[in-house]
């Protein structure tokens, strides 16, 4: 694993009177209660009740967020909004009597342009989690079964479960990628879509871009391949890694991007999805992805898109986070996985329901998760002083 190194959203569908009484409660006071929920139903706070091979996460239970000395459980960039983003949110709010069309519109042929495709080749969605259980709700009302990489992001596996489909999960190679092979060869005539996340959450890889590129350009002809490129901006090769060009070419290929994650706006909510016309008419023929939007958080995608410096020093502050992070476990002589990400998954000797008690104790959020017959630490990438607690955390729990 040191190559592994030194070795070899969710769920949050609220239930009757949490959902009723969300108006009336504080950000905090709205994750106590939702925390309390999960905690009295005994099911997990995020989205992965039916993934047995993923430990379920029970948030810290603190009165005060603002007690939380290292937030670093939801791969959010620490750095964002860009200050450009955030100002023309507070500009755009004073319009915010009006739909926002117009906004959106500029911001479609803004995105069109950069990626290389037509305005008919954009959904736009509250989130790029959003347009995958869109996409899930239309592909498998009718049944059918979907391919994924595992562990992957289990957004659109659970709608597409949930909706009536099955799930045909193919365990990732020993190196930690898509075993594209072993994916096409589970193709059958119930096959309704293939789900590759790249870079792939959780274990923050990446599939070999050429190898993926013929991979989607060959088996689209077969069936829908949908890339979730969340983080595609984060890795080493940047854009260079994504599969958009498929698009351009043609082929039935969904891309799907966040402004949630380089762009620090998760809480803003925004994201898109590059595919194929016919396809997306298909889905805009059940739900309409821009409905979700509020025009401020268009207003600050479209200022964020022209932000280069910001996304460039968010990336460079991100790497050394990392860097910081390799070098404690290396020094702790336990393995990890060289993330393309925001996030640094490793492996624990100690259950993962252990690892959290002990964690949460010190005020650090980050996540645990078991799959192969292994426990496994995911921490997000914060600010220097956030992976300095970090550190402190981990010297006295993992010793």
């Amino acid at each position: 694993m040191k190559n592994l190194k030194n070795n070899s959203r969710r769920e949050w569908f609220k239930k009757g009177a949490l959902a009723a009484g969300a108006l009336a409660l504080t950000p905090i006071d709205l994750w106590s209660a939702t925390a309390d929920y999960a905690h009295g139903n005994k099911q997990p706070f995020m989205f992965n009740s039916n993934l047995t091979s993923f430990k379920e996460f029970t948030p810290p239970r603190f009165p005060d967020l603002s007690t939380v000395k290292a937030r670093l459980v939801w791969n959010e960039n620490p750095y964002g909004p860009s200050l450009k983003a955030s100002k023309a949110f507070q500009e755009a709010v004073t319009e915010g009597n009006h739909y926002s069309w117009r906004s959106l519109g500029e911001l479609v042929g803004k995105i069109a342009q950069k990626e290389g495709v037509t305005t008919d080749n954009i959904m736009m969605g509250p989130g790029s989690s959003d347009l995958l259980e869109k996409t899930a709700l239309v592909y498998f009302r009718d049944g059918g079964n979907v391919i994924s990489g595992d562990p992957c992001y289990m957004s659109l596996v659970q709608v597409a479960k949930a909706s009536g489909g099955n799930w045909k999960p193919i365990k990732l190679t020993k190196d930690f990628q898509h075993d594209l092979d072993a994916m096409e060869a589970a193709i059958d005539a119930d096959t309704k879509l293939v789900y590759i996340t790249n870079p792939n959450n959780p274990t923050g890889t990446l599939t070999d871009t050429k190898k993926l590129y013929d991979f989607c350009d060959r088996v689209s002809d077969k069936v829908p391949i949908f890339i979730d490129e969340a983080y595609i901006e984060l890795s080493e090769g940047g854009l260079n890694n994504s599969m958009a060009p498929l698009v351009a070419k043609g082929k039935n290929v969904f891309v799907a991007r966040t402004f949630s994650k380089i762009y620090g706006m998760a809480g803003l909510r925004i994201g898109y999805m590059l595919g194929n016309k016919n396809s997306l008419d298909e889905i805009n023929k059940i739900t309409r992805g821009g409905m979700g939007i509020t025009g401020p958080t268009i207003a600050a995608a479209n200022a964020s898109l022209d932000d280069v410096d910001f996304v460039e020093d968010c990336k460079s502050k991100i790497t050394e986070a990392k860097q910081f992070t390799y070098n404690l476990l290396e020094k702790k002589n336990i393995s990890y996985l060289p993330s393309q990400t925001n996030f640094v998954l490793f492996p624990i000797e100690m259950a993962g329901d252990e690892f959290l008690d002990k964690i949460y104790e010190r005020k650090v959020v980050v996540r645990a998760f078991k799959f192969w017959d292994q426990d496994w630490c995911r921490v997000s990438m914060g600010t220097t002083e956030e992976m300095k607690y970090f550190a402190e955390a981990i010297n006295q729990i993992l010793v």
